[in-house]
């Protein structure tokens, strides 16, 4: 063995044993949180890790995510020129792509030099855009980021620099198969005399190699080891919608939600080493963008700072140092960024690599509620006024039948009746609500719909309180409405509202709920498309915007049924707002957020007013109980009630039924 491959394999061995302990250190931590089996269905997951982590289909959604694309796939084939490089400064006898056939070696010598090239454009576009033009939604000049995009840079220079005075030497095999190393041998080696350039290519490989193996060991301890854990991460994915949350065993001497980071789950510890910290979360998330304390990208970073700092104490057995709630310091989340999130999830829509954002939110709301009882104080009545009178304001389960006092709606009998309609608390007690009930109900007589209620014994779903933190609430109020389902042989439900529809669906299930939910959307869509419901054309209410409700759209991938019925009273689709479809914007009512004061910041209804005002509607279109207060509420704020009006998608077809 040579001088240079023994000193070599020392620094070599010595740098791999140094990265394996970091990854020991860090990756042992994971083993505080709680388990969860996320190894199941291997074969979606690995479709879903291919798909998304190497076909990186949500990196390229936006325009700069074809930069990360090649400069992703630049670094996974330099792998293998970087591992034959390892190998063959270990063995420079045993170990070379020149021992490869000709025409093999000639072929992988064109990619890797095409590949570093690319790899280094990326990684200038990437300077001069954190440099120029930074997004507003990412750390763009961070320390961190221009270290890695520096040493990257390095080793595509050196790779250019080792096989330019290659090529001048004239001992490189595949030079006419490298075009930019043989421009590089032209412009930088050409006339070098023999000494200097073996002493540039012994400068060049060595710098390569130092550089490569400091940039390994540096991964573990930057923002950038997700080049580590994100491809994994995307393997351990939520096969479905993370559309609920975990049910909590109410047992003496148990605790609830999260206070410390072992009480997470060990992928959600993960998620904490994935995140890339593109800032996609930050940019969408509408309590960040109007000014309020929770920023998505930093919670998951407090996430992980205080992995780090209490990890190691917590393997050992001791107390945690550094606190997860309190938001004095870095690491540490405060409680007014827990209590500004909507659970809107469009975080968790466009993170690229399946950060699951929410239910860390919930789960720490859920400590401050049930283990310490500290929450805004207006929550307090609310909670009360649920678990003493199954509705929000507290108001008598007998008035639950008004909104229906002058049509004949009759009560709901096994056997007998198609369809319970659960109205809901706002379809029943909020004056506006009540008309929007009414409307469903028309609707369904005119199609010739079986459906009945539940009168005063209907309760209130539970979507806010559990939203909230408050599983106590929500447990008690789950079994019961599932008892009473099972007892009085419901099947089907129609519901009108997103988080009665959300909640029904997804969070019953969990009690053992069979019941088939319906959104009255979908199903007035479909009575039309079967000619059941006749309506009259009308072109009389002008220009109409739509707004997609989050616990419709991204929680039950419900986009299109409102659209189509809008189109089918009025002859064409509703015009869109900049945020439409996935990508909308929350009207800020979601999470329980409906019954709490807005007191940072902007409110976020009235950015989303402002919004829908830019398309100059006649109309708000929603279909959302809590939409319809939020947008109602922004036009009079913005003292444009007079001029526009928020009709739910109910009304707007109720009032194009033809007469009979």
């Amino acid at each position: 063995m040579s001088t240079n491959a023994t000193i070599f394999a020392i620094i070599f061995a010595a740098v791999i044993l140094l990265f394996c302990w970091s990854c020991f250190n860090r990756f042992r931590l994971l083993t505080l949180g709680k388990p969860d089996d996320l190894f199941s269905h291997a074969g979606r997951r690995l479709l879903n890790m291919f798909l998304f982590a190497f076909g990186q289909k949500r990196v390229i959604s936006r325009p700069f995510g074809v930069n990360h694309f090649f400069l992703f796939w630049a670094f996974i084939i330099l792998l293998i020129a970087n591992a034959e490089f390892c190998l063959h400064g270990l063995f420079p006898d045993a170990v070379s792509l020149s021992l490869l056939p000709g025409s093999l070696y000639c072929t992988l010598a064109f990619i890797f030099d095409i590949a570093s090239l690319v790899a280094l454009v990326c990684v200038c576009i990437s300077y001069v855009r954190r440099i120029v033009c930074p997004p507003d939604y990412i750390d763009a000049r961070s320390r961190d980021a221009f270290i890695i995009l520096g040493l990257v840079a390095a080793l595509m220079i050196c790779f250019f620099g080792l096989h330019g005075s290659e090529i001048a030497r004239g001992i490189e095999g595949a030079s006419k198969y490298m075009p930019i190393s043989s421009l590089a041998a032209f412009a930088f080696f050409s006339g070098m005399p023999e000494d200097s350039l073996i002493m540039s290519a012994d400068i060049f490989w060595w710098a390569h190699a130092l550089i490569l193996l400091g940039f390994l060991n540096y991964l573990p301890y930057s923002k950038h080891m997700h080049i580590l854990t994100a491809i994994p991460n995307c393997f351990f994915r939520s096969l479905e919608k993370v559309t609920t949350q975990p049910r909590e065993e109410f047992k003496k001497g148990n605790t609830f939600g999260v206070r410390q980071v072992d009480q997470f789950r060990w992928k959600d510890l993960f998620d904490s080493y994935s995140c890339t910290e593109c800032g996609r979360c930050q940019d969408v998330c509408p309590a960040d963008s109007t000014g309020k304390p929770l920023n998505p990208r930093l919670l998951i970073h407090d996430l992980k700072v205080n992995l780090l700092a209490n990890g190691p104490l917590m393997i050992k057995g001791k107390k945690p140092v550094l606190p997860l709630i309190s938001g004095d310091q870095e690491g540490s989340v405060s409680e007014d960024a827990i209590w500004s999130c909507t659970t809107c999830g469009a975080c968790m829509e466009v993170c690229p690599v399946f950060i699951e954002h929410v239910p860390k939110i919930i789960g720490m709301r859920r400590h401050l509620v049930e283990m310490e009882a500290k929450f805004p104080e207006e929550l307090l009545n609310l909670f009360e006024n649920i678990e003493q009178r199954s509705n929000p304001w507290g108001i008598a389960p007998s008035e639950r039948v008004k909104w229906c006092a002058e049509i004949d709606a009759r009560p709901f009998e096994a056997g007998k009746t198609e369809y319970l309609y659960f109205v809901g608390c706002s379809g029943a007690f909020d004056s506006r609500g009540r008309l929007v009930s009414l409307s469903v109900a028309r609707i369904l007589d005119a199609a010739g719909i079986s459906w009945g209620i539940l009168g005063k014994d209907e309760k209130c779903c539970g979507d806010s309180v559990r939203r909230l933190g408050n599983e106590f609430i929500f447990d008690r109020i789950a079994r019961e409405n599932v008892r009473m389902f099972q007892e009085r042989g419901v099947k089907k439900i129609i519901v009108n509202c997103p988080h009665g529809y959300s909640t029904l669906k997804n969070d019953y299930a969990q009690y053992g709920a069979e019941i088939e939910v319906i959104y009255y959307a979908e199903l007035i869509n479909g009575l039309i498309k079967e000619g059941r419901l006749k309506l009259n054309g009308t072109d009389g209410l002008g220009n109409m915007v739509y707004h997609d409700p989050c616990y419709l759209g991204r929680y039950n991938g419900i986009y299109e049924a409102p659209r189509e019925v809008i189109a089918s009273v009025t002859g064409k689709r509703p015009a869109e707002m900049e945020h439409h479809h996935e990508n909308s914007f929350c009207c800020g009512a979601g999470g329980g957020r409906m019954w709490m004061e807005e007191n940072i910041g902007e409110r976020i209804n009235i950015a989303r007013v402002r919004e829908a005002m830019e398309k100059t509607p006649n109309i708000i279109g929603v279909c959302c109980p809590y939409c319809m207060t939020m947008f109602e509420d922004g036009l009079k704020d913005e003292k444009a009630d007079n001029k526009v009006r928020v009709m739910d998608l109910a009304e707007i077809v109720a009032g194009a039924l033809k007469k009979e």
